[in-house]
């Protein structure tokens, strides 16, 4: 009886299919065979549309204004050709851009150097300068992109002390604007050696050392000196030819006094009735009120001059 009985299998609980179909349907190797069948478009679509948004972001780049880029070849090198701003493309992973800013930028170099007279000169030098836009390539495979710093210090501090040594420590005051041409001459043409174009290069900033100064203070101090010495003895020789002309004036003034009396008496009448109106102008102005003697004081007038003294005092004698 037992042999004759077919075995089932167990229904599943809740009355689904059998355990045993349920594992036939969930086979990992049919699972992966349909996989395999149905995956592979879809791998290669995403490989696609990540490699494309790879050679968009990296096929493009933009030059920004006041710049120039050029572009390095994995297998050419490095490009002549230069790009001035805006979007440009280039070749992923085969090619990189150099970007170069072509804006005049300011360096200030500071030089301790000896004039010709052996005095230690401190001048500041400031320049503004820019790389040769044409000169990229050869800057960038000579330099590198730190190209100013490598070789403005050393053409400056070798211009200035070559200049400098040329003049005296007054010569670098007094002739500042011819030193700064000549300083700028010979560095504009060092520095295009090496493809550097200087757009302005100004002296800023030039002493002296403590000692040169306070001997130039002295000096100065001895000239001022000197100058009022000179002008005291120009004033006193003024002041002797002023005596001498003063003297040989007033000489010259009682010689024609003298021969005025003698060819015309009436002159001594003259002044003394000009010498009257003077004192009466005083007497005028004065606050003090005194009785004096018009004889005296020479303002009678009425009298008719000496003779007139004369005949007075004869008529007094007589009385």
């Amino acid at each position: 009886f037992s042999g004759s009985v077919r075995q089932r299998s167990a229904p599943a609980p809740g009355g689904g299919p059998p355990f045993a179909t349920m594992a036939g349907r969930f086979d990992p190797s049919k699972l992966l065979q349909a996989f395999a069948s149905r995956g592979a478009p879809l791998a290669a679509g995403g490989a696609v549309l990540f490699g494309g948004a790879y050679a968009v972001q990296n096929a493009v780049y933009t030059v920004d204004a006041g710049h120039v880029a050029i572009k390095y070849h994995r297998m050419s090198g490095v490009g002549s050709s230069t790009y001035r701003e805006g979007v440009h493309f280039m070749l992923p992973w085969f090619e990189r851009p150099i970007v170069f800013d072509v804006r005049a930028r300011p360096h200030t170099m500071t030089s301790l150097t000896g004039s010709r007279d052996l005095q230690m000169v401190n001048i500041s030098l400031r320049a503004l300068c820019k790389p040769d836009p044409n000169k990229l390539a050869d800057i960038y495979r000579n330099l590198g992109p730190d190209y100013d710093e490598k070789v403005l210090p050393s053409i400056i501090n070798e211009v200035l002390k070559s200049v400098v040594a040329q003049y005296n420590a007054s010569q670098l005051i007094l002739q500042r604007e011819l030193v700064s041409r000549m300083i700028r001459q010979r560095l504009v043409q060092r520095a295009n050696d090496f493809n550097i174009l200087l757009d302005d290069v100004a002296i800023t900033h030039l002493n002296f050392s403590s000692e040169y100064e306070k001997a130039v203070e002295s000096k100065q101090v001895a000239q001022q000196q000197a100058e009022r010495a000179r002008y005291l003895v120009l004033k006193a020789q003024e002041e002797k030819k002023r005596t001498i002309i003063h003297a040989e004036g007033e000489q010259k003034s009682a010689e024609m006094i003298g021969d005025a009396i003698k060819q015309n008496p009436g002159f001594v009448e003259l002044r003394r009735i000009a010498v009257a109106k003077d004192i009466s102008q005083s007497l005028s102005r004065s606050n003090n009120r005194m009785v004096l003697s018009s004889d005296s004081l020479l303002l009678n007038l009425a009298g008719g001059g000496g003779q007139d003294l004369d005949g007075g005092d004869a008529k007094g004698k007589r009385r």
